[in-house]
């Protein structure tokens, strides 16, 4: 399947991206990390994101995830809020999409009671570094891709459900790193681990419209009165 093409491709740029700093040709920064980001987005297209609605609006958030990554190439302040708002964006399109696979309630609500969990660890942890102006976006946007996260976990059991919840839980340990390298302490086990995550966690939810394609034209075809002609 093309996609699984695209979805190698990405990760292959990834680990590129990781190893810039050694490679002898000299390429504008982030080339590699947008070269990649388009990539998932081209897995997302040729998993069949057009014939869904899931399938649409999950492609919206990769789209969305595409700008918070090229907003957070360079260090202001002021692209890293841009970052922010567009990630936060790409994370309310997944739960629309997660929502429009159908999610079941009682998964949702206890993955988002055990994420309190983590979240309240988070918060202190990043808290001392976060700036004034910074601390209510930094807020909405844990409560939001906590939000992800459980209403990925409410889709379990479906087809498709394992790449979901697998690319959402990978999403959030990339944020992790990504609030780690913003607010705690910048070094190369940021980038390391955290991009891994994240490319890994956008390919997996990308590729999950294929599965959810597939079930529901199974769907469609089963519900069709047969012809007696």
């Amino acid at each position: 399947m093309p996609a699984i093409y695209a979805a190698i491709l990405t990760m292959i740029l990834c680990v590129v991206d990781l190893a810039s700093s050694n490679i002898p040709i000299d390429v504008p920064s982030g080339t590699y990390k947008m070269a990649a980001s388009t990539c998932f987005i081209a897995t997302a297209w040729l998993a069949g994101a057009r014939q869904t609605v899931y399938g649409k609006v999950l492609l919206t958030g990769l789209i969305f995830s595409w700008f918070g990554d090229y907003f957070l190439i360079g260090g202001s302040q002021e692209r890293f809020l841009a970052g922010l708002v567009s990630f936060f964006l790409a994370h309310v399109a997944y739960c629309v999409a997660y929502y429009v696979r159908g999610t079941d309630t009682h998964y949702a609500v206890s993955a988002g009671a055990i994420l309190i969990l983590p979240a309240l660890f988070v918060a202190p942890w990043i808290w001392p570094g976060v700036p004034a102006e910074m601390r209510v976006p930094v807020v909405a946007y844990l409560i939001v891709i906590s939000a992800m996260v459980a209403l990925a976990v409410g889709t379990w059991g479906q087809p498709g459900s394992v790449l979901i919840v697998a690319g959402a839980i990978l999403f959030y340990g990339s944020d992790l790193f990504v609030a780690r390298g913003r607010f705690v302490e910048r070094d190369l086990l940021n980038p390391l681990i955290g991009l891994p995550l994240y490319f890994g966690g956008q390919v997996l939810l990308a590729l999950s419209i294929a599965r959810v394609t597939a079930d529901e034209g199974t769907t469609s075809t089963r519900d069709t009165p047969p012809d007696r002609r």
